[in-house]
């Protein structure tokens, strides 16, 4: 399976465009990142501890269900990280690895919109 980070942008590229225009145009103030692991910091502030091997993707930021009526203003961009090395080692295969991308940023951009895990399994429920 491709381990390069250009094979991973592509992928995230690609699961951007795939994405419906309606969610598309409502992503504001984020920036995407891809990571091996966790930094550090990440683990201690959510208090991933060993749980982090297994994380995925990780939203950091206000969601725009909670910024109100102005935006963000001067706010630095929310964060949405997908870690690599875990993504590699759920998928089997490079076409299970592009779905679990694909998966993972759309569940994190679900955050960004302010949904709740809850909400999140549902609307992939509904759309699968």
């Amino acid at each position: 399976m491709p381990e390069t980070e250009a094979y991973f942008r592509h992928a995230i590229a690609l699961a951007l465009e795939q994405m419906p225009e309606e969610f598309r145009s409502r992503l504001d103030n984020v920036n995407i990142f891809l990571e091996n692991f966790p930094t550090q910091e990440q683990v201690v502030k959510f208090k991933l501890r060993e749980k982090h091997v297994n994380l995925l993707g990780l939203y950091e930021g206000v969601p725009q269900n909670r910024r109100g009526r102005y935006g963000v203003g001067g706010a630095l961009p929310d964060k949405i990280s997908l870690f690599m090395q875990p993504l590699m080692f759920a998928s089997r295969s490079e076409e299970e690895l592009v779905k679990q991308i694909k998966a993972t940023l759309y569940h994190e951009i679900g955050h960004h919109f302010g949904m709740s895990e809850e909400e999140i399994r549902k609307a992939t429920k509904k759309n699968s």
